[in-house]
Parts: structure tokens; sequence; C-alpha cells
């Protein structure tokens, strides 16, 4: 896997609220990369570098509450390296620039139709979709980004008895990769009877945002269970699914760059690209 990284911004359009979104778009390139600074982050990519030649699967990755997508850099350049076109949307009202909506229901409405949306732009633009498999999507989830690509991918979100949150799957969707994934929106027993797609779920040992019976609810209720390859994560914590943070933000009041004493973020980072690599390239690339 000698390739490069390529990398491109885009912007998205949502009608719906009279707003537009960004999307970083990362995938392998024979263009030499370079550092190019992105926030607080240094990421190794070759700007606007030219697609790869054959079509794709697509990955999209969903962030957490109040988070970054860039928070998952080195996953998504890994993924980029070995393949995939991989999308980062950053989800507005949600987001570490803007938490006006986080705790709002529109919330919960919004960020899977940022999904789909994020497709659908995809897929339509003339020099990217070309490079698609359009029908063979995986979404990957962390956190608030789990809920989101439960709920693209067939789940039905409540917020009460008989109160349903509006939301619409996504047939394109193949795959899912669930890291501490919120679930406590799908705790009726058919909530999660429409998720077929194969699921790689990893819950951390020592999570204390989303525990670990959040997880249990996705093995308890999607209809088939041997669909669902389930990984606890030994002494991590929440923020252990977030890539390696720069030194000058590793200070002990910032929660995402701390883990529970012992644990190896770098280790598990380059296991947790092995992982969902293995779990895309069987999910994916067989049906594709």
């Amino acid at each position: 896997m000698n390739r490069f990284v390529g990398s491109r911004s885009l912007v998205v359009r949502d009608a719906m609220k009279d707003l537009s979104f960004p999307v970083l778009l990362m995938y392998s390139t024979d263009v030499p990369a370079e550092v190019v600074s992105m926030g607080p982050y240094s990421l190794e990519v070759a700007p606007d570098a030219p697609l790869p030649g054959g079509p794709s699967p697509l990955v999209v990755i969903s962030h957490g509450g109040g988070g970054t997508p860039l928070a998952y850099r080195t996953l998504a350049s890994h993924l980029a390296r070995s393949g995939y076109i991989v999308a980062m949307p950053e989800h507005p009202g949600d987001n570490r620039h803007d938490r006006s909506l986080s705790e709002a229901l529109e919330n919960l409405e919004n960020r899977p139709r940022h999904i789909r949306l994020t497709l659908d732009a995809l897929c339509s633009d003339a020099e990217i979709g070309p490079h698609l498999q359009r029908d063979n999507v995986a979404l990957l989830g962390h956190s608030m980004g789990g809920y989101t690509a439960l709920a693209v991918a067939g789940g039905q979100p409540w917020t009460g008895p008989g109160q349903k949150v509006a939301v619409t799957s996504d047939p394109r969707v193949k795959a899912l990769v669930l890291m501490a994934p919120a679930t406590g929106w799908f705790v009726p027993d058919h909530a999660l009877q429409d998720v077929r797609a194969p699921i790689l779920l990893l819950v951390a040992e020592h999570d204390r945002i989303t525990p670990r019976w959040q997880g249990q609810l996705v093995l308890d209720l999607v209809p088939d269970r041997a669909q669902v390859t389930c990984k606890i994560v030994e002494n991590a914590g929440h923020f252990s699914f977030l890539s390696p943070f720069p030194p000058h933000m590793c200070t002990p009041g910032f929660l995402p760059a701390t883990d529970p004493p012992g644990f190896d973020r770098e280790a598990f980072q380059r296991q947790l690209q092995q992982d969902v690599l293995g779990f895309l390239d069987a999910s994916l690339r067989r049906s594709a």
C-alpha cells in the first residue's frame, strides 16, 4: 500500500434548511502528498489530485456530537490509500464550531439527511460520480455518528412512546461500522428491524458516555445477529476511537485526547485500521 492520499473540499446544499455544509473527500492517488494544515491538524495529502481510475466503493464517516470529521483523519487516510473513496461531512449545528442543535430533536432528524444529501451530491457530481460504486456504500459512525449510521441504514429512532423521529433510510448503504454508538433512541423492540446490512460493532470497555448496553441494543434488536461482528476494545474509553491529537492539544482538561490509564491510542489506531479495512473488504468488495 504505497499510494498517496488525494483530497478535495466540497460544499453540499441542504435546501430544506437553507444552509450548506462542508465535506472533505479523500482517495488514493499517485500524486505525491504534501503536509497541509487543516485547523489544528496536519494532513499528508495531495489537494485536488485526480480521482482514481476505476469505480471505487464509497465510505462516509459521521463524526460524534460536537466533533469534527478531522478527528478520524488517520482511519480515513488508511482507507483512502487502500482504494476507498472516503467522504467526511461536517454536521451543521452539531460540530466543534457550532453546537446550537446538539441537544435538539432537529439534530436527530438532520444528521441522517446530511448523509443522504452527501451521497446524492457525490453520486450526481459529473466529475466524482463516475469514480464511485454508487450503490455500494459503507457508513462509519462514532458516538452520535453511530446513531446517524443506523438511522440511514433502516433504523427508526424514537424520542418517547409514539414519538418517531422523522428519518428516511437509504438502500445504497451496504455495510456499517459503529464505534461506541449512541443508540438510546432505538429502544423499542422493532426499532432496528429493518437494519439488514452487515455491521462491525466496536464497544469501548470503559465508556461512560455510551456504555456497553448501548452496543448491546444493536446485538439484541437487529433481525440477524449473525450479521454483527462485535468487539469489546479492552481498556478503551469513549474517545479512544479518535485519531491521536497533536501534542499541544493533549492537556488534562481536553477529554477527547484522554484515555484510560495504560491505553495506547496510537497502537489501537493501527489495529482499528486493520479491523475496519478487513471488514469493509469482506462486505463491500464481495458485493461489488
